[in-house]
């Protein structure tokens, strides 16, 4: 019944990240639709990421009082309300409240499910973990492809009311499953929230990790299609194609990626990638040809999704005792941080080239990444025994 359980997250945890991945493809129509500029649409989008981080401090106190399964299940009825919501949404401002909650419910997903996954399977976290995250990944590598066939056969508002269905589909899925596991859920060793603080120097690190690579990808695939169709000259279809291919990288990026955080030391190999990410940002903006942005989407998508599951483990095995709590507050705190890249980009794109924003913040994470490497080289950087 392990593998029914880990089955049924992974089928959740689909829908919850294709609640926070569908808003991208759809901010063109959305500009038509509701007529508002990028600074509007880079709000929508933060508003998904800024509630993908609101729930997870809090759900990290919870989860010491209440058992993960039913934070759970909760997280997918709240789903299925938000994605309803958005679906009826008539006005910027209810797109926006229909944004944020699909946001909460990912957030407080996550912060439930990713600790019991590495409860339910201890000796190999960044495997299961890069496996639960390739089923997320799959979510962002269809919504573009289905969201623009939707929106041409039906609606943008069919997208939400299909996500709406899932959700309540996978929720009582998993409740079933839930009752006929033996023993339930586990409910974790997470008994003491402020102890789980004491561990502030691994939580700060992971989140300043995090933070710079996961700010600048924010920024960059919320306007992917955006960027290639104003800059690069290329239709919205093949954008928003280029923009699959990206996300179609994480796949691979997630599998593989979670294998190799079990074998690699964690520091070296985070920041690896963060240098990866801002290596792939910067070549973005002098790819001119299409296979020249096809190999960059494909770089880019692969080092920016491998750092998912390798933080995970990083958090995860520093952590051995309440270390669902600890991951909930790294992961409030760090996106944080990540979910302001889409409105930094959205205000910033109205006064400059997406040229000069990009090369900015790719030069900027570069740095970020250098003054981390020279930390972890004289000492200064809490690791675990993998690093």
């Amino acid at each position: 019944m392990t593998r029914r359980l880990f089955t049924s997250l992974c089928g959740l945890v689909f829908c919850a990240n294709f609640g926070r991945v569908a808003f991208a493809p759809l901010l063109e129509t959305f500009r038509t639709s509701f007529e508002v500029g990028t600074a509007g649409l880079g709000l929508v989008t933060t508003l998904v990421w800024v509630g993908t981080a609101v729930p997870r401090i809090p759900v990290g106190y919870l989860v010491t009082r209440v058992p993960r399964g039913r934070i759970v299940m909760g997280a997918g009825a709240l789903l299925t309300a938000g994605a309803a919501l958005t679906a009826v949404a008539t006005s910027l401002p209810l797109l926006q409240v229909g944004a944020f909650a699909l946001g909460v419910a990912s957030g407080a997903y996550y912060a439930a499910a990713v600790p019991l996954i590495g409860d339910l399977y201890p000796d190999a976290v960044g495997r299961a973990v890069g496996v639960h995250g390739t089923a997320a990944q799959a979510a962002a590598v269809v919504a573009p492809a289905l969201t623009v066939a939707l929106v041409a056969t039906a609606s943008w508002r069919a997208v939400f009311w299909l996500l709406a269905g899932l959700g309540a589909l996978l929720t009582l899925a998993l409740v079933g499953v839930a009752r006929r596991r033996a023993g339930g859920v586990p409910r974790g060793a997470d008994r003491d929230f402020r102890a789980a603080l004491g561990h502030w120097r691994v939580i700060l690190a992971a989140v300043v990790m995090i933070g710079g690579a996961g700010f600048v990808w924010q920024g960059v695939f919320n306007f992917y299609v955006t960027y290639l169709v104003a800059s690069k000259g290329l239709a919205a279809e093949r954008a928003g194609t280029l923009l699959t291919v990206a996300f179609a990288a994480g796949l691979p990026a997630f599998w593989v990626g979670g294998r190799l955080a079990d074998r690699l030391p964690h520091v070296p190999y985070i920041l690896g990638l963060g240098a990866g990410v801002a290596a792939g940002v910067a070549a973005l903006t002098v790819a001119q040809s299409l296979p020249a942005l096809v190999a960059v989407s494909v770089a880019l998508g692969l080092a920016a999704h491998s750092l998912f599951p390798a933080l995970d483990a990083y958090v995860l095995g520093a952590i051995p005792d309440n270390r669902g709590s600890a991951y909930a507050v790294y992961g409030g705190l760090a996106l944080l941080v990540q979910a302001t890249g889409s409105g930094a980009v959205g205000v910033l794109g109205e006064r400059f080239a997406f040229d000069a924003v990009f090369q900015g913040f790719a030069a900027g994470l570069l740095a970020l990444v250098t003054l981390l490497a020279g930390l972890y080289l004289v000492g200064g950087f809490p690791t675990t025994d993998a690093a």
